[in-house]
């Protein structure tokens, strides 16, 4: 009996990491919407199922370890070990969050952004996204931002927080001219795996789209790059379709980008 309770405990924890992917490739394959997938499977029952194997695997190690002979004890450990292991990646998640600003929408020039098109707008617009606001814009103005638990950020503007937040993302200068600093900034993009929405040499603006494994959520960024004095200035945004906080998503993708971008320009 004992065996069977650390055997039964064991498949309840290993079906946990199933419970997860299936709730967010259920949202990548338009199974069911990110809001079920993620705010309620993941979100309200996730900690629920976690807990429940976590006490059900405790009982299976106790009770295959009071009295001889003692089988069924690694089962039921590595059974409680699975949701241990689950709170803490958790655990880590919320300590990460909690230092991050609750926007998703970012940029290396907050005074004068990259614009998505009218097409991309559109786009957005037929898929119920995030509106795309101004950086101007006071954060507790918009629709998003209402209630008490955004007052710490009141008086600051989106881009203000986002500079705050972010202050590594900034402008990149380049000697390269802006012909061939368009078409390398195209070629890594591609290079990133986006989706190419359009790509205007004329007007340096490429706009692409960013799709994340797990859940398929996206993001969509505008590059734009422009003469300077010495050669180039290349700027880029970043923006979730879904989501309040990006939790670091688009300033980590403009990073990578943009660190990519000079490697590429320097070869």
């Amino acid at each position: 009996m004992r065996l069977l309770i650390a055997r039964i405990a064991l498949v309840l924890s290993l079906l946990l990491p199933v419970w997860f992917m299936v709730a967010a490739l259920g949202v990548k394959f338009d199974l069911w919407s990110w809001r079920l997938g993620l705010g309620v499977l993941i979100v309200q029952w996730g900690p629920r199922l976690l807990i429940a194997a976590l006490v059900i695997a405790l009982i299976a190690l106790v009770a295959t370890l009071v009295r001889s002979p003692r089988t069924g004890w690694r089962a039921a450990l590595v059974a409680l070990i699975i949701p241990v292991l689950g709170f803490g990646y958790l655990a880590y998640v919320r300590s990460q969050s909690a230092n991050i600003p609750p926007i998703h929408d970012v940029t290396t020039n907050v005074d004068d952004p990259p614009v998505y098109s009218e097409a991309m707008i559109a786009l957005r617009t037929a898929e119920e996204a995030n509106p795309v606001a101004e950086f101007s814009a006071p954060l507790t103005s918009l629709p998003a931002y209402q209630g008490p638990r955004f007052a710490p950020l009141a008086g600051k503007s989106l881009g203000q927080v986002g500079q705050g937040a972010y202050p590594e993302l900034v402008t990149l200068v380049t000697t390269t001219a802006p012909a061939d600093a368009f078409a390398a900034a195209e070629a890594e993009a591609r290079a990133q795996g986006w989706t190419i929405v359009s790509a205007d040499a004329g007007a340096g603006v490429i706009e692409a789209t960013a799709e994340t494994f797990w859940f398929g959520f996206k993001d969509d960024v505008v590059i734009r790059v422009r003469p300077a004095e010495a050669g180039s200035a290349i700027d880029m945004r970043s923006t979730s379709r879904v989501g309040l906080s990006d939790l670091g998503a688009n300033a980590a993708r403009i990073e990578a980008y943009m660190t990519a971008l000079s490697s590429r320009l320097a070869d």
